[in-house]
Formats: structure tokens, sequence, C-alpha cells
């Protein structure tokens, strides 16, 4: 198995900056980005010491996937994908705002509500849901894009009395949002899952609003097995879920909710493992495709070709 990805350092002709986030090194220049999705696997807004095999790759190509077949009906950032970790594409200016979108009640809003909040980013929740329970109708939480630490729940009214987005794009936002999830969630039932929750960012480029990032990977969205998925409630069993979830629940399972003081777990060749082979099951079932693995005999410069050739 590869070591994974941890960290790239380039400097490119006409690079004019560099951005590295939780998961990607950003390459940017006049109007163009290059994105390397690196095998840094982050959670509770914390990027965990070591790498996770094939993750980055998977990532990239989950979200060309659906990036492809989302174009028609939300305009995005991407011109081109020349590498399977590196996407190339428009240089945005993003809002600074995330949309989430949820469809259940599960992940962060479902620990809001069973400490006893009924009301979610403005928006009021009926009592007696239990979790992952289907919302009545899919929900907008929007959160506060942080530059460093957490991001915050936020409400709409909170981001236009703010000036963060202004009314009409941000009704923009709300539209293209729903738009999307109607049509990951068509996808997902496709393949046999259900398209809990998920996030989109978007960006300008000029006065076009885009949608940048990535789109309805494992890092971004949550989904549950169609199959059995009644049958789970009912019987107030877990769901079986293709997420990142897992990964949260091995941390808190081990002392870890990335609040002050609490130190991360041991992440064991088998850990490690066993989360890459989850990213990989994910990208087969989502997509329909079988996973090949990259060359990974010199990562560095196949890579460095790639964003060469398409800058």
């Amino acid at each position: 198995m590869s070591k994974g990805i941890k960290n790239t350092q380039y400097q490119f002709p006409g690079q004019v900056d560099f951005y590295r986030g939780k998961v990607r090194d950003v390459y940017i220049f006049e109007r163009t980005i290059a994105v390397v999705a690196t095998d840094r696997i982050s959670a509770f807004d914390v990027v965990l010491p070591k790498p996770i095999p094939y993750k980055g790759q998977v990532l990239n190509q989950i979200a060309y996937h659906f990036l492809s077949s989302t174009a028609s009906i939300v305009p995005n950032w991407v011109t081109v994908c020349p590498d399977p970790n590196v996407t190339i594409g428009k240089k945005c200016v993003p809002f600074k705002v995330e949309m989430v979108i949820r469809g259940y009640l599960a992940g962060h809003a479902w620990r809001e509500y069973r400490e006893g909040k009924r009301s979610l980013c403005g928006i009021s929740l009926q009592e007696g849901l239990k979790e992952n329970d289907p919302l009545p109708e899919p929900i907008i939480t929007p959160t506060t894009k942080a530059d460093q630490g957490h991001d915050e729940d936020i409400s709409r009214e909170a981001i236009l009395a703010q000036g963060i987005v202004d009314e009409s794009d941000y009704a923009q936002l709300e539209k293209y949002t729903r738009a999307l999830f109607e049509r990951g969630s068509e996808m997902a039932r496709d393949k046999g899952l259900i398209l809990v929750d998920t996030k989109y960012e978007f960006g300008k480029y000029g006065d076009e609003i885009l949608l940048i990032d990535e789109i309805h990977t494992p890092d971004s969205s949550r989904y549950f097995y169609k199959e059995g998925y009644a049958q789970r409630q009912e019987q107030g069993l877990p769901q079986k879920q293709l997420s990142k979830e897992f990964v949260r629940q091995w941390l808190i399972e081990n002392g870890f909710q990335g609040k002050e003081g609490q130190s991360i777990p041991e992440m064991s060749p088998e850990i490690i493992e066993n989360i890459s082979n989850r990213y990989i099951e994910l990208y087969e079932h989502i997509t329909g495709k079988t996973f090949v693995p990259a060359n990974g005999s010199d990562i560095a410069s196949r890579i460095q070709k790639a964003i060469l050739e398409n800058i």
C-alpha cells in the first residue's frame, strides 16, 4: 500500500500564492488554481497526524464524478482533472459560508437535538425525532467558513444582517444547494444509498456564482445504505453508513473530540488500512466504478508534471 501524500511543496512558473487547507494544497495563479487532494484526514477541525493512503485520490475522483454530473444544473469551477489527485480550474472568490443541507437528523444536528435544542440555524425542529430519522423536508443549516479553528452554525438571517452574503446572492446559493442535493440524492438512490447530509461551497468568478471545492465525497457528505434502513430505524439500531462519521466515532470512543487538553489516539497501521479501505469502498459504491490505485512510485513528480502541463 502507498504511504500516502501528506504534503506537497512546489513552485510553479506564474504561481502567485499557495494555500494549505486541512486536506488540500492549493497552488494559485492569476486566474487559475491547481488543487492537490492530499491524503491528510481531518476530524473535529483537526488534521490527524498520519495520512490515509489513496484517500486524496478517492476524494478527487468522486468530486470530479459529481461535478461533471451536475454541471448542467449548477456551473462549477473545474476545467480539467489531469491526475488522480489533481483538479485545475477557475480562481474564484469564495463566499464566507458553507451551505450545509440535511435530509435526516444525523451527526452534528442529532447531537444538538439530543442536548435538547429544537432550533438549528434558526430552523425549528419538531419534537419526537430519533437519531437518523428523515426530516419533513431538507433543511439548509449554514456554517461560517473559518480560516482557522471551528466553523460555527449561523442562520440565514444572521448571514444577511452581518453582510456576509448579500440577499440576491444568498437566494441563488439556496437555490443551487437544493438543486444539487436533489440530484445527489437521485444518484445515491440509483446506487442503493441515501444521501443524508452534505455541504457545498460557492464562489464568484467575475459576476458568475460557481460551485467550488469538492461535492458528495465522504469528507463532505454522509451516506446510509438504503437496504435495511427502515428496519434499523424501527429497531433503534445504528445505521450502516458510508461517510467519515466512522472516523469521528473512533476518535470519540478513544476520548478525542478536538477539545482542549485531549490527545489524538494512536493511529495504528490497522486503523489506517481500515480507513483507507472504507474510502475505497465508498468510491466504488457511489460511482459504480472499480478503484484503480494511482501510480505510487514517484508521486511528487507525477503530480508536478500534471500541473505543469495544464496551467
